[in-house]
């Protein structure tokens, strides 16, 4: 097994072999639109081993960590989980994270729902 998705399933404890791939968590992501590989992919590329390419997707930091994909999913699988540990994987890699959390209030307009800005906060802060 590849060392990088050894430690990725570590880091998330997520079971990805549990995942049969019926897409429910992929269709209730608020941020589906935005992101070029979907929850449902990010497991199915974690079990295959394609951690680079999913570290080097922007879709690593279009995921608003809602946890929307984790309550939909029939078998527990978190894919949420996964996103989360290929991103601070991303983070640790590139050396220091593209976004500072004391960047972020500059960022806030009144339109913004609290979910994001709560969201903002605990990714961007690892």
């Amino acid at each position: 097994m590849d060392n990088r998705k050894e430690q990725i399933l570590r880091e998330s404890g997520v079971n990805v072999r549990k995942c049969m791939k019926c897409g429910k968590c992929s269709g209730t992501c608020p941020s589906y639109d935005e992101m070029e590989y979907h929850p449902h992919q990010f497991v199915y590329m974690v079990e295959n081993g394609e951690i680079d390419k999913l570290m080097a997707s922007p879709s690593v930091f279009k995921c608003l960590t809602c946890f929307a994909c984790v309550e939909r999913c029939p078998r527990g699988v978190e894919p949420a989980k996964l996103i989360e540990a290929v991103r601070l994987e991303a983070v640790k890699r590139q050396g220091m994270n593209h976004l500072k959390s004391d960047q972020i209030p500059a960022l806030l307009d009144d339109e913004m729902p609290q979910q994001a800005i709560v969201t903002a906060f605990r990714k961007y802060s690892k």
